[in-house]
Protein backbone atom coordinates (compact mmCIF):
# COMPACT_ATOMS: atom_id res chain seq x y z
CA UNK A 1 0.00 0.00 0.00
CA UNK A 2 1.20 3.17 -0.98
CA UNK A 3 2.07 5.96 1.69
CA UNK A 4 0.57 9.19 2.20
CA UNK A 5 1.82 11.78 0.02
CA UNK A 6 3.14 14.20 2.92
CA UNK A 7 4.88 11.30 3.75
CA UNK A 8 8.83 10.42 2.90
CA UNK A 9 10.18 6.93 2.99
CA UNK A 10 13.53 7.97 4.21
CA UNK A 11 13.84 7.63 7.71
CA UNK A 12 14.48 9.89 9.97
CA UNK A 13 18.28 9.33 11.38
CA UNK A 14 17.80 12.91 14.04
CA UNK A 15 15.14 15.82 15.57
CA UNK A 16 14.78 18.75 16.12
CA UNK A 17 14.25 19.87 19.71
CA UNK A 18 11.96 23.71 19.48
CA UNK A 19 12.07 23.63 23.12
CA UNK A 20 9.28 27.02 23.34
CA UNK A 21 7.05 26.93 20.05
CA UNK A 22 5.23 30.28 20.99
CA UNK A 23 8.44 31.95 22.06
CA UNK A 24 11.48 30.48 20.36
CA UNK A 25 14.07 33.81 20.99
CA UNK A 26 12.18 36.01 23.27
CA UNK A 27 13.33 34.82 26.86
CA UNK A 28 15.30 31.81 26.47
CA UNK A 29 18.42 33.38 26.89
CA UNK A 30 17.17 34.72 30.37
CA UNK A 31 15.33 31.97 31.18
CA UNK A 32 18.81 30.10 30.73
CA UNK A 33 20.23 32.08 33.50
CA UNK A 34 18.30 30.96 36.41
CA UNK A 35 18.35 27.18 34.97
CA UNK A 36 22.09 27.58 34.64
CA UNK A 37 22.56 28.62 38.57
CA UNK A 38 20.43 25.75 39.89
CA UNK A 39 22.30 23.48 37.34
CA UNK A 40 25.17 23.96 39.49
CA UNK A 41 23.64 24.05 42.61
CA UNK A 42 22.23 20.91 42.16
CA UNK A 43 25.62 19.32 40.66
CA UNK A 44 27.42 20.94 43.62
CA UNK A 45 25.31 20.24 46.62
CA UNK A 46 24.62 16.01 45.30
CA UNK A 47 28.87 16.29 45.17
CA UNK A 48 29.15 17.88 48.47
CA UNK A 49 26.75 15.53 49.77
CA UNK A 50 28.55 12.72 48.45
CA UNK A 51 31.84 13.06 49.51
CA UNK A 52 30.97 13.89 52.72
CA UNK A 53 29.16 10.90 53.16
CA UNK A 54 31.95 9.33 51.77
CA UNK A 55 35.05 10.57 53.87
CA UNK A 56 32.80 11.04 57.36
CA UNK A 57 32.97 7.26 58.89
CA UNK A 58 30.41 8.62 61.12
CA UNK A 59 27.83 8.50 58.08
CA UNK A 60 28.80 5.32 57.25
CA UNK A 61 25.13 3.89 57.78
CA UNK A 62 22.43 2.45 56.23
CA UNK A 63 20.12 5.53 55.76
CA UNK A 64 22.68 7.64 54.58
CA UNK A 65 23.93 4.84 51.72
CA UNK A 66 20.28 5.51 50.54
CA UNK A 67 20.74 9.07 50.39
CA UNK A 68 23.37 8.64 48.67
CA UNK A 69 21.81 6.69 46.22
CA UNK A 70 18.79 9.13 46.10
CA UNK A 71 21.84 11.93 44.95
CA UNK A 72 23.28 10.03 42.44
CA UNK A 73 19.93 9.45 40.44
CA UNK A 74 19.53 13.15 40.98
CA UNK A 75 22.83 13.98 39.24
CA UNK A 76 22.34 11.31 36.73
CA UNK A 77 18.44 13.31 35.58
CA UNK A 78 20.23 16.87 35.77
CA UNK A 79 23.00 15.41 33.31
CA UNK A 80 20.52 13.87 30.97
CA UNK A 81 18.75 16.80 30.38
CA UNK A 82 19.80 19.92 31.58
CA UNK A 83 23.27 20.47 29.86
CA UNK A 84 21.46 20.23 26.09
CA UNK A 85 18.39 22.44 26.94
CA UNK A 86 21.33 24.90 28.17
CA UNK A 87 23.21 24.32 24.52
CA UNK A 88 19.88 24.54 22.50
CA UNK A 89 19.49 28.45 24.79
CA UNK A 90 23.06 29.30 24.73
CA UNK A 91 24.08 27.96 21.10
CA UNK A 92 20.67 26.84 18.96
CA UNK A 93 21.93 23.12 18.90
CA UNK A 94 18.34 22.00 18.54
CA UNK A 95 19.41 18.64 17.04
CA UNK A 96 19.99 15.36 18.39
CA UNK A 97 20.09 11.97 16.75
CA UNK A 98 17.87 9.15 16.69
CA UNK A 99 19.84 7.22 19.21
CA UNK A 100 20.74 9.63 21.78
CA UNK A 101 16.86 10.96 21.81
CA UNK A 102 15.58 7.11 23.12
CA UNK A 103 18.17 7.01 25.34
CA UNK A 104 17.79 10.07 27.19
CA UNK A 105 13.99 8.58 27.33
CA UNK A 106 15.28 5.66 28.85
CA UNK A 107 17.34 7.76 31.15
CA UNK A 108 14.07 9.95 32.59
CA UNK A 109 11.76 7.27 32.68
CA UNK A 110 13.74 4.67 34.32
CA UNK A 111 14.99 7.04 37.01
CA UNK A 112 12.36 9.05 38.07
CA UNK A 113 11.04 5.64 38.49
CA UNK A 114 14.25 5.07 40.82
CA UNK A 115 13.84 7.94 42.79
CA UNK A 116 10.32 7.11 43.84
CA UNK A 117 11.60 3.88 44.90
CA UNK A 118 14.61 4.93 46.85
CA UNK A 119 11.86 7.42 48.55
CA UNK A 120 9.93 4.49 49.33
CA UNK A 121 12.62 2.36 50.88
CA UNK A 122 13.84 5.12 52.73
CA UNK A 123 10.38 4.99 54.59
CA UNK A 124 10.74 1.43 55.54
CA UNK A 125 13.93 2.10 56.92
CA UNK A 126 12.55 5.11 58.77
CA UNK A 127 9.52 2.83 59.61
CA UNK A 128 11.77 -0.20 61.24
CA UNK A 129 13.84 2.92 62.97
CA UNK A 130 10.67 4.07 64.93
CA UNK A 131 8.01 0.75 65.16
CA UNK A 132 10.97 -1.98 65.51
CA UNK A 133 13.76 -0.13 67.23
CA UNK A 134 15.16 -3.43 68.59
CA UNK A 135 15.30 -5.41 65.45
CA UNK A 136 16.46 -2.03 63.11
CA UNK A 137 20.21 -3.27 63.23
CA UNK A 138 19.65 -6.62 61.87
CA UNK A 139 17.23 -5.69 59.61
CA UNK A 140 18.65 -2.73 58.15
CA UNK A 141 22.16 -3.51 57.47
CA UNK A 142 24.84 -2.51 54.65
CA UNK A 143 23.50 -6.12 52.37
CA UNK A 144 20.08 -4.64 52.80
CA UNK A 145 21.25 -1.18 51.25
CA UNK A 146 22.73 -3.66 48.06
CA UNK A 147 20.15 -5.73 47.76
CA UNK A 148 17.48 -2.23 47.99
CA UNK A 149 19.53 -1.01 45.08
CA UNK A 150 19.81 -4.08 43.19
CA UNK A 151 15.89 -4.33 43.41
CA UNK A 152 15.62 0.02 42.72
CA UNK A 153 17.93 -0.69 39.53
CA UNK A 154 16.59 -4.30 38.04
CA UNK A 155 12.91 -3.52 38.96
CA UNK A 156 12.55 0.58 37.33
CA UNK A 157 15.11 -0.35 34.54
CA UNK A 158 13.32 -3.57 33.40
CA UNK A 159 9.99 -1.47 33.37
CA UNK A 160 10.90 1.15 31.81
CA UNK A 161 13.15 -0.03 29.02
CA UNK A 162 10.24 -1.24 26.88
CA UNK A 163 8.89 2.83 26.66
CA UNK A 164 12.21 4.12 24.73
CA UNK A 165 12.30 0.38 23.01
CA UNK A 166 8.63 1.02 21.79
CA UNK A 167 8.74 4.47 20.50
CA UNK A 168 12.04 3.41 18.25
CA UNK A 169 10.39 0.72 16.24
CA UNK A 170 7.68 3.27 15.17
CA UNK A 171 7.88 4.65 11.64
CA UNK A 172 9.11 8.02 11.49
CA UNK A 173 8.31 8.99 7.96
CA UNK A 174 9.04 12.60 7.79
CA UNK A 175 8.01 14.91 10.34
CA UNK A 176 10.88 15.43 12.66
CA UNK A 177 10.48 18.86 14.67
CA UNK A 178 9.97 17.88 18.66
CA UNK A 179 7.95 20.62 20.19
CA UNK A 180 9.92 20.05 23.66
CA UNK A 181 13.25 20.43 25.55
CA UNK A 182 13.94 16.60 25.78
CA UNK A 183 12.52 13.76 24.42
CA UNK A 184 9.54 12.73 26.42
CA UNK A 185 7.71 9.82 24.66
CA UNK A 186 4.27 11.47 24.18
CA UNK A 187 6.41 14.36 22.54
CA UNK A 188 8.65 11.66 20.28
CA UNK A 189 6.17 9.19 19.58
CA UNK A 190 3.03 11.10 18.20
CA UNK A 191 5.60 12.30 15.22
CA UNK A 192 5.18 8.90 14.00
CA UNK A 193 3.34 7.39 11.21
CA UNK A 194 1.96 4.37 12.91
CA UNK A 195 -0.47 3.73 16.01
CA UNK A 196 0.52 4.80 19.25
CA UNK A 197 -1.96 3.40 21.22
CA UNK A 198 0.13 0.65 22.93
CA UNK A 199 2.82 2.94 23.64
CA UNK A 200 0.76 5.71 25.31
CA UNK A 201 -1.10 3.21 27.04
CA UNK A 202 2.28 0.88 28.56
CA UNK A 203 3.61 4.22 29.64
CA UNK A 204 0.54 5.14 31.49
CA UNK A 205 0.11 1.57 32.99
CA UNK A 206 3.75 1.31 33.97
CA UNK A 207 4.27 4.61 34.74
CA UNK A 208 1.53 4.26 37.64
CA UNK A 209 1.74 1.24 38.58
CA UNK A 210 5.52 1.75 39.96
CA UNK A 211 4.72 5.32 41.20
CA UNK A 212 1.79 4.43 42.56
CA UNK A 213 2.89 1.20 44.16
CA UNK A 214 5.59 3.00 45.89
CA UNK A 215 3.24 6.01 46.78
CA UNK A 216 0.65 3.28 48.61
CA UNK A 217 3.91 1.73 50.65
CA UNK A 218 5.02 5.06 51.78
CA UNK A 219 1.75 6.10 53.02
CA UNK A 220 1.41 2.87 55.00
CA UNK A 221 4.93 3.45 56.50
CA UNK A 222 4.01 7.01 57.53
CA UNK A 223 0.77 6.05 58.97
CA UNK A 224 2.36 2.91 61.35
CA UNK A 225 4.93 5.82 62.17
CA UNK A 226 2.56 8.30 62.64
CA UNK A 227 0.39 5.57 65.21
CA UNK A 228 3.69 4.65 66.97
CA UNK A 229 4.52 7.99 67.51
CA UNK A 230 1.28 9.07 69.16
CA UNK A 231 1.85 6.23 71.70
CA UNK A 232 4.46 7.41 73.07
CA UNK A 233 4.00 9.29 76.63
CA UNK A 234 7.39 11.00 77.25
CA UNK A 235 7.79 14.26 77.05
CA UNK A 236 9.31 14.92 73.58
CA UNK A 237 10.30 11.43 72.67
CA UNK A 238 7.26 12.34 69.93
CA UNK A 239 8.98 15.59 68.52
CA UNK A 240 12.42 13.79 68.73
CA UNK A 241 10.80 10.77 66.35
CA UNK A 242 9.25 12.82 64.45
CA UNK A 243 12.37 15.48 63.42
CA UNK A 244 13.89 11.98 62.31
CA UNK A 245 11.34 11.68 59.67
CA UNK A 246 11.23 15.51 59.10
CA UNK A 247 13.38 15.89 56.06
CA UNK A 248 12.61 12.65 54.35
CA UNK A 249 8.70 13.49 54.48
CA UNK A 250 9.48 17.24 53.17
CA UNK A 251 11.47 15.37 50.13
CA UNK A 252 8.67 12.64 49.60
CA UNK A 253 6.01 15.78 49.70
CA UNK A 254 7.67 17.76 47.32
CA UNK A 255 8.57 15.29 44.93
CA UNK A 256 5.11 14.16 44.64
CA UNK A 257 3.67 18.11 44.62
CA UNK A 258 6.09 18.65 41.39
CA UNK A 259 4.93 15.54 39.93
CA UNK A 260 1.47 16.17 40.49
CA UNK A 261 1.40 19.58 39.00
CA UNK A 262 2.86 18.28 35.80
CA UNK A 263 0.53 15.59 35.30
CA UNK A 264 -2.68 18.19 36.02
CA UNK A 265 -0.62 20.93 33.65
CA UNK A 266 -0.33 17.92 30.42
CA UNK A 267 -4.08 16.93 31.57
CA UNK A 268 -5.65 20.51 30.84
CA UNK A 269 -2.78 21.06 28.02
CA UNK A 270 -5.97 22.78 25.78
CA UNK A 271 -6.87 25.01 28.77
CA UNK A 272 -3.05 26.16 29.47
CA UNK A 273 -0.50 27.70 27.31
CA UNK A 274 1.54 24.50 26.17
CA UNK A 275 4.74 26.32 26.99
CA UNK A 276 4.03 25.87 30.45
CA UNK A 277 4.05 21.65 30.75
CA UNK A 278 7.58 21.96 28.74
CA UNK A 279 8.79 24.15 31.51
CA UNK A 280 7.60 22.19 34.39
CA UNK A 281 9.01 19.27 33.33
CA UNK A 282 12.38 21.19 32.70
CA UNK A 283 12.02 22.14 36.31
CA UNK A 284 10.91 19.25 37.94
CA UNK A 285 14.90 17.38 36.38
CA UNK A 286 15.86 20.04 38.07
CA UNK A 287 14.58 21.67 41.52
CA UNK A 288 14.06 18.65 43.08
CA UNK A 289 17.95 17.78 42.43
CA UNK A 290 19.16 20.83 43.94
CA UNK A 291 16.74 20.94 46.62
CA UNK A 292 17.06 17.49 48.31
CA UNK A 293 21.08 17.32 49.50
CA UNK A 294 20.37 20.86 51.17
CA UNK A 295 16.99 19.92 53.20
CA UNK A 296 18.74 16.86 54.33
CA UNK A 297 22.50 19.14 55.09
CA UNK A 298 20.55 22.16 56.71
CA UNK A 299 17.77 19.19 59.22
CA UNK A 300 20.32 16.58 59.57
CA UNK A 301 22.85 17.46 62.03
CA UNK A 302 25.50 14.45 61.23
CA UNK A 303 25.49 15.66 57.11
CA UNK A 304 25.73 19.41 58.90
CA UNK A 305 28.72 18.33 60.98
CA UNK A 306 30.37 16.39 58.41
CA UNK A 307 30.01 19.47 55.74
CA UNK A 308 31.71 21.19 58.07
CA UNK A 309 34.81 19.13 58.08
CA UNK A 310 35.23 18.67 54.62
CA UNK A 311 35.01 22.68 54.54
CA UNK A 312 37.80 23.12 57.02
CA UNK A 313 39.62 20.41 55.15
CA UNK A 314 39.80 22.55 51.71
Amino acid sequence: MALPSNYSTAPVSEFLLICFPNYQSCWQHWLSLPLSLLFLLAMGANATLLITIRLEASLHEPVYYLLSLLSLLDMVLCLTVIPKVLAIFWFDLRSISFSACFLQMFIMNSFLTMESCTFMVMAYDRYMAICHPLRYPSIITDQFVVRATIFVVARNGLFSLPVPVLSSRLRYCAENIIKNCICTNLSVSKLSCDDITFNRLYQFVAGWTLLGSDLLLIVLSYSFILKAVLRIKAEGAAAKALSTCGSHFILILFFSTVLLVLVITNLARKKIPPDVPILLNILHHLIPPALNPIVYGVRTKEIKQGIQKLLRRL
